[in-house]
């Protein structure tokens, strides 16, 4: 088993198990012929052989230690009588070095009542030390009792530190997780009202003009094919969208897609070559648009092409939606670092019915584009009509 391995399956055991071996350490280190009678010593009493008595006083010393994370106070309470035994006694133990990593242990994790245990045990102390004082030979003075008294709450206050670190860290990941949510919830909502907007725009004003061909069986056929047609792209590029939330969840996995069945993938992320597509589904939307490209796209534009796809598709949305029929133009020009796109039309149509709005495209491709470090501009014209611009840094991820 690697090393790698053996950690993992070291930090799945219980905690109690893992503290375990702590103890241990601590109860045959005290056992020890040469360090018998060199632990800590607190009184000025004469060392004393170890007893029967020696063998309990070990024992609430270092055993406790196997609960000092899930039992703190517990094990606390057992180190600390412990403790007071062996300075009473006499025997002076390597295991009396305990106290201090359990108080560092309590401090970092006991949960309640923390004020009334350093209280008590403060308390607790003061006869401790008067008790000491009597039964020693009188070389221990006040001042070194108070000594020892502060490396005690020092060794505690170690533990609340780093208790306030690790709650301090916990909220910082909260917050991240919390703030990465939000973001994700945005993204999805601006992804959302890109794919759905355009493509109901299109299908509505295709809808709309078909009321009006009942004459025109031909015509008719063509509109209601072009209705047929956007709500299948809306479909596709749906479905892409959940697949981005769920991607054990693709094409062949649910029902319909058994064997024998072949369905064309389409790539996951529009790219910029296809605006024409959107182009056109504009135009058999009953709206004049003239399209120029210019430049051609680098090998690695990160996700600006699918940020200027974004800008194109919400572009022409608003056109559909408030200028139908106006003369729009298309226009992206690729360059080595940066893409830019400007959308303009001449503010010469009508509104359609699809005319309902609250400005978040826009919004959304504002702030998506300021991520990326570039510049977006949408505004109306002189002449009444409406310009969206976008200059769109290549190579950057959104």
């Amino acid at each position: 088993m690697s090393i790698q391995g053996a950690g993992r399956v070291w930090r799945r055991l219980d905690v109690t198990v893992r503290d375990l071996p702590l103890g241990i350490l601590f109860l045959v280190v005290s056992v020890l012929p040469g360090l018998r009678g060199h632990g800590t010593e607190v009184g000025d009493l004469p060392t004393r052989p170890f007893d029967s008595l020696a063998v309990v006083t070990l024992a609430l010393e270092c055993l406790p230690l196997a609960v000092r994370r899930r039992w703190p106070a517990v094990c606390l309470a057992l180190v600390t009588c412990g403790f007071a035994l062996d300075q009473l006694r006499g025997y002076h133990s390597a295991a009396g070095t305990a106290l201090p990593i359990v108080l560092i242990s309590a401090g970092s994790h006991l949960e309640h009542r923390r004020r009334a245990t350093v209280v008590l045990l403060t308390v607790a102390y003061v006869p401790l030390a008067i008790a000491l004082s009597q039964l020693g030979s009188g070389g221990e003075t006040p001042a070194e009792f108070a000594t020892f008294y502060l490396v005690l709450a020092l060794a505690w206050g170690a533990g609340a530190w780093l208790r306030a670190t690790r709650l301090a860290e916990a909220e910082r990941r909260e917050r991240v997780a919390a703030e990465t949510r939000t973001a994700e919830r945005a993204q999805l909502a601006r992804e959302l009202h890109d794919v759905v907007t355009h493509h109901v725009t299109a299908m509505v004003v295709q809808a709309e003009a078909a009321r009006y061909l009942t004459a025109a069986p031909e015509r008719l056929e063509q509109s209601l094919t072009a209705v047929s047609d956007t709500g299948r792209r809306a479909i596709t590029d749906l479905r892409h969208l959940l697949d981005l939330l769920n991607p054990d969840h693709g094409p062949g996995t649910g029902p319909g897609h058994g064997t024998g069945a072949t369905e064309a993938k389409e790539p996951r992320t529009p790219a910029v070559g296809r605006v024409l597509t959107l182009v056109e589904q504009t135009r058999r939307a009953g709206q004049p648009v003239d399209f120029t490209e210019q430049g051609t796209p680098p090998a690695s534009t990160g996700s600006a092409d699918l940020v200027a796809y974004r800008v194109v598709q919400e572009a022409l949305t608003n056109a559909l939606k408030y200028a139908h029929g106006s003369r729009t133009s298309v226009q992206v020009r690729h360059g080595e670092r940066e893409i830019t796109v400007e959308v303009s039309t001449d503010g010469t149509g009508s509104p359609s019915a699809a005319a309902v709005g609250s400005g978040r495209g826009l919004a959304g491709l504002r702030e998506r584009i300021g991520v990326l470090g570039g510049d977006f501009h949408a505004g109306s014209g002189t002449d009444g009509g409406f310009t969206v611009r976008a200059r769109i840094p290549a190579g950057g991820t959104s």
